[in-house]
């Protein structure tokens, strides 16, 4: 069965928890969502996100490897009262003044015989006597079956006790709101503005009746991978066997011009105009750079990034080579002060942009061109 409703980004996905959660703390809305999405979009690292951002304690509970009984608890009889009695599993909140989201993972490949210990803390939010408390935000998520992952359809006894949320992967908006902020490899934001059809291929995958995919979570284990593994040979044999063999070498050539360009560090630490024998003369490594001087920008070092930044428009002015004239660098730069200043506003760097003579001439000329 399909999930028909409006498919949304997983940044998009998380705005609407978060508006949700904010509903459900002032007693306007209290309900249970459901994140549907192929395995690796990143449907758990939303839930996370979504948790740390309203310090809230998370309760992470994969139904694959629970019963009926280690949700409803276990029965004790009482002698005095005549009654049987039900443990309350400790897997559940139960701290009124603790904010808390509960995450059901793996909803749809649990098994039918759980289903319906779940539908109480969807619909009435509890299981028998436990009722969670009001400041309990309820999420589940799962795959489909056409994803290639186990799974049931949903009956409509579920479905109708949740919002459903249809998540989609876009290069962009994975970028923005999760390599970038995650400070992950900048070859991987800079290889994907390229490619961007190679973030989620799993469709694709199936289809040729082949194993591994690119996911988004696939890539995030590429830029560890990167920054753990200095030998290139095995670094490769890593890289393809999380990619796949084509994406990889795709991906590997582009990483090699990086990395043979890419010297942030020793740009960082150049005296003001002499920084411009270290720019990349690639498109690739020109545009790994931007992703990088976001990922260094900090308090301390938001001013000389905004330099390095406004030098990308220039550098045809200070090296006179044929591949950088046929550069789009304004492009490149007007893309990477777009997100530096998202970083900024999120960090409250406002007063530096404002003193940065950079900045000022950046946007005077840009004013000029419009």
């Amino acid at each position: 069965m399909s999930v028909n409703t409006l498919p949304v980004t997983t940044g998009e996905a998380l705005a609407t928890l978060w508006q949700g959660w904010q509903a459900q703390a002032r007693g306007a809305l209290t309900v249970s969502w459901m994140l549907h999405g192929r395995p690796g979009i990143g449907k758990t690292e939303i839930v996370q996100t979504l948790a740390a951002r309203a310090g809230a304690q998370l309760f992470d509970l994969r139904l694959t490897t629970i019963e009926p009984q280690d949700l409803r608890g276990l029965p004790y009889y009482d002698h005095a009262t005549q009654r049987t009695i039900w443990y309350r599993p400790e897997d559940l909140p139960d701290d009124p003044a603790q904010p808390a989201v509960l995450f059901l993972d793996e909803l749809t490949a649990a098994p039918p015989a759980l289903q319906p210990t779940v539908y109480g803390l969807l619909q009435e939010r509890r299981i028998g006597r436990h009722r969670l408390p009001d400041s309990v935000f309820v999420v589940a998520a799962g795959n489909g079956p056409e994803d290639g992952a186990i799974a049931y359809d949903m009956g409509t006894a579920l479905s109708d006790r949740l919002i459903h949320l249809s998540l989609r992967a876009t290069a962009q908006d994975w970028v923005e709101n999760y390599a970038l902020p995650q400070n992950l490899h900048p070859a991987i934001p800079a290889f994907l503005r390229g490619r961007p059809d190679l973030l989620e291929t799993t469709a694709e995958t199936l289809q040729r009746g082949q194993t591994i995919a690119c996911t988004p979570r696939s890539w995030a284990r590429v830029s560890a991978i990167l920054h753990a593994i200095p030998d290139r040979r095995l670094r490769d044999v890593m890289i393809a066997g999380t990619l796949g063999e084509a994406p990889a070498a795709e991906f590997g050539l582009v990483l090699a011009d990086i990395t043979a360009n890419l010297r942030v560090a020793d740009m960082l630490a150049a005296a003001p105009g002499q920084a411009w024998p270290l720019y990349p003369t690639s498109l690739h490594g020109l545009t790994a750079l931007t992703y990088a001087l976001i990922g260094a920008a900090e308090a301390t070092t938001i001013p000389r990034i905004i330099a390095l930044m406004a030098g990308i428009a220039d550098l045809h002015h200070h090296r006179d080579e044929a591949t950088l004239r046929a550069l789009p660098l304004a492009e490149l730069c007007t893309h990477g002060f777009e997100l530096l200043l998202q970083k900024a506003l999120a960090q409250g760097w406002e007063a530096q942009f404002a003193a940065s003579p950079d900045w000022a001439a950046y946007a005077a000329r840009t004013q000029a061109r419009a």
